[in-house]
């Protein structure tokens, strides 16, 4: 990578790092549901002024049936299940989880999309699943707390969020390509919004959130999710899809250092191990890991 590439992977962790952060701040006082619809409302807003002064709005109208269920997928579900995870989990943890989505990206790429995964691939999904349920089983109860939520349903939550995640990467390779990026990242939240828009009435909060909440709320779609997108796809224009998802290896360690500082959150040795485990069956998975060639023998 060059050194502006270098600069937008490390701006871009420390915002989707941020994302726990904010969601955990918010989420108590909005809502799971609300906080997601508001998310992306005010992505929305920030992105769509650049949309029509690229003049792309056209592909916007030409794509907004595919655009939508993206919005659905890769948005709407995501958000709001991981609003529900933080009311449980830290957010070093639910970023630890969230690590495991090009794992399932892959899996379901290979199941939908019928992309070949060689040895060592199949071996990484094996290890990051490993690590997976590891985790989950280290850290799973069936207790609720004060939201009416446990640690079992707010794992749970971050499984189905990256899962939604690894359709959304599948489905937009197959359905979107060639879509350009502004048009995805913007019609994706407003389509999400609208998705959102209904549910996030009826849970809405009784009592009007306070300033910091309004503030983890403004933070988290501009800079989180309107600037994020921006940098997010500038990288992959500049330096390849698989080096842009080299931010997944990033992000756990923004969370849990935003939420030791901020919020006293403890990072214990099994969030470290199985973290580690998930880490490395992602990059086993992506092909990220060189793998040494054997010279030929010599006689």
């Amino acid at each position: 990578m060059k050194p502006r590439d270098l600069l937008d992977l490390l701006v871009l962790a420390t915002l989707w790092g941020g994302s726990f952060l904010f969601m955990r701040l918010g989420a108590t006082d909005f809502g799971p549901l609300a906080l997601a619809a508001l998310r992306c409302i005010g992505a929305a807003l920030f992105l769509l002024p650049l949309l029509l002064a690229r003049g792309q709005w056209p592909l916007l109208r030409q794509h907004w049936r595919a655009i939508g269920v993206l919005g659905l997928v890769n948005s709407a579900l995501p958000f709001a299940l991981f609003g529900v995870a933080v009311l449980a989990l830290n957010a070093g943890l639910t970023a630890i989880f969230n690590a495991a989505t090009p794992l399932w990206a892959a899996a379901i790429g290979a199941l939908w999309l019928h992309e070949r995964l060689g040895p060592a691939r199949v071996l990484g999904l094996g290890i990051g699943l490993i690590g997976v349920v590891g985790l989950a089983w280290d850290k799973a109860g069936l207790r609720s707390n004060e939201y009416g939520v446990s640690a079992t349903l707010a794992i749970a939550a971050c499984i189905a969020a990256s899962l939604c995640y690894g359709i959304g990467a599948n489905y937009a390779k197959k359905r979107l390509a060639g879509v350009p990026s502004m048009v995805l990242a913007s019609g994706s939240q407003l389509s999400a919004a609208l998705w959102l828009a209904l549910p996030a009435w009826w849970a809405r909060p009784a009592a009007l959130p306070g300033a910091g909440a309004w503030l983890s709320l403004a933070l988290l779609a501009l800079l989180c999710t309107g600037v994020a997108y921006i940098l997010y796809f500038r990288l992959i224009a500049h330096t390849g899809a698989t080096n842009a998802s080299a931010v997944t290896f990033l992000i756990p360690a923004f969370a849990a250092a935003f939420g030791w500082l901020w919020l006293d959150e403890a990072l214990t040795a099994s969030m470290l191990a199985g973290g580690a485990v998930i880490l490395v069956g992602t990059a086993l998975a992506m092909g990220l890991l060189p793998r040494q060639r054997l010279a030929p023998a010599r006689t």
